[in-house]
C-alpha cells in the first residue's frame, strides 16, 4: 500500500521522480551511487533509493541509506536470491516496482552489475538505455539531456531523451558528480516483497576480491600508476609501492603493465579498466595512450616521469619530468619522507 501511494505522489509532483538503485558491498553504500544521487538531485524532483539483499545485508544498509542527503524515500527488497546482484534475478523486481510506481527515471552508477542489469531491463521495456553520462539536466518540456564521453573521452557527445519515452534509464559516470553525503535526515521506508524467478539461467560461483591495505583505487585520492617500463611484476612492486605508501595513495597500472602481468587486472586504469580522477596521479613510465588517457586525463593534478621527452603523456600532465624513473622515484621517495 506504501508502494501505490508513493504512485500517486510522483504522477501528481509534475517534476521528474528518480529510482536510484542503491550497490552495497560489506555493509557499505558504494562511492558510485553517491555520485549518481547527486547526478539525481541535480534533475529536481523526487528521488527514492532502492536496496536490494538478503535480509542481513539490508538491514546493515538500510540505515544508511535511509540518511543519504538529496533523497525522499527508500525501498528495500530482502531474498537469499538477491544475495548477489544477478540481473536475471533483479530484473523481474524491477519489473514489477516500475509497475507499482510512476518514476521517470532509473539510475545507477557505471558499475559492473549496473551495466549487466539496466541494459537488459531496458530491454524487457522496449526502451533505449544510455550509460557512462556525464551530466544531466531535465527540462521543462519533459525531456532530458545527457552528456557522456565517446572515442575514448576525445569527444562529448551530447543526447537528448524527448518525453515520449516514459522512462529514462542511464548509468553515471562516479568521477563526474561529487558525492552525496550520508548524514542527512533519515527518510521514510518501505519494503517490496521479492519476485520468485524459477529456472534462472545463469548461477554466480565466486567472487574473488582483491584485499589491499591502500585506499581502493576507484575512490583514492591519490593514485601512483606504473606502466610497461617498469620490466617485471617485482621491480613493478619494488618502485611504485614505496612511493604510493609514502604518499598514501593507490597504485594503478597501464593496460600494457597488467598484459604483461605486472600487476593484477583490478588496478588497470583506462577505457577497458577504471575510470579515476584523484587529486593527484603520479604515472611512472606510462607513454600516455589514447585508452589510458581516457581513464585519468580528469584527474586534478597529473604528474608524470617519462624517459622519453616526446611521450604523449606530457601532452595532458601539470608537471613533467623528462628522467629515469629508477632513479627519480627513490629520490622523490626520500625527500617526501623528510
Amino acid at each position: 500500500m506504501l508502494v501505490q501511494r508513493q504512485t500517486r505522489l510522483a504522477s501528481t509532483s509534475g517534476g521528474p521522480s528518480s529510482l536510484l538503485l542503491i550497490e552495497h558491498q560489506g555493509g557499505k553504500i558504494d562511492a558510485g551511487t553517491l555520485s549518481a544521487l547527486t547526478a539525481a538531485s541535480q534533475m529536481g524532483g523526487e528521488v527514492t533509493g532502492l536496496v536490494v539483499g538478503t535480509s542481513e545485508e539490508v538491514k546493515v544498509v538500510l540505515d544508511s541509506a535511509k540518511k543519504l542527503k538529496g533523497l525522499t524515500k527508500v525501498l528495500h527488497s530482502s531474498s537469499p536470491l538477491y544475495g548477489e546482484p544477478l540481473a536475471e534475478q533483479l530484473t523481474p523486481l524491477l519489473q514489477e516496482i516500475l509497475k507499482s510506481n510512476a518514476f521517470t527515471h532509473l539510475l545507477a552508477s557505471h558499475s559492473t552489475t549496473a551495466k549487466s542489469l539496466l541494459p537488459r531491463l531496458a530491454a524487457t521495456l522496449d526502451l533505449p538505455a544510455i550509460s557512462d553520462i556525464t551530466s544531466v539536466k531535465n527540462d521543462s518540456d519533459g525531456s532530458t539531456t545527457f552528456e557522456r564521453p565517446i572515442y575514448a573521452g576525445n569527444a562529448i557527445s551530447t543526447v537528448k531523451a524527448p518525453s515520449t519515452i516514459p522512462l529514462k534509464i542511464f548509468t553515471v559516470r562516479g568521477t563526474a558528480f561529487d558525492k552525496a553525503g550520508l548524514d542527512g535526515s533519515p527518510v521514510e521506508d518501505s519494503a517490496v516483497n521479492p519476485v520468485d524467478v524459477p529456472d534462472v539461467p545463469t548461477q554466480h560461483l565466486k567472487t574473488s576480491l582483491t584485499q589491499s591495505d591502500r585506499p581502493d583505487l576507484g575512490v583514492a585520492n591519490k593514485v601512483v600508476s606504473g606502466g610497461r617500463a617498469l620490466k617485471s611484476a617485482e621491480i613493478f612492486s619494488a618502485t611504485l609501492h614505496p612511493l604510493a605508501d609514502v604518499l598514501g595513495a593507490a597504485v594503478g597500472a597501464s593496460r600494457a603493465a597488467v598484459d604483461a602481468g605486472y600487476a593484477d587486472n583490478s588496478l588497470q586504469v583506462g577505457q577497458t579498466g577504471k575510470i579515476v580522477a584523484p587529486e593527484l596521479y603520479v604515472a611512472l613510465g606510462i607513454s600516455g595512450a589514447i585508452q589510458h588517457l581516457a581513464g585519468m586525463k580528469d584527474s586534478k593534478l597529473i604528474v608524470a616521469v617519462n624517459k622519453d621527452p616526446d611521450a604523449p603523456i606530457f601532452q595532458v600532465a601539470d608537471v613533467g619530468l623528462v628522467a629515469d624513473l629508477f632513479e627519480a622515484v627513490p629520490q622523490m621517495v626520500e625527500k617526501l619522507k623528510k
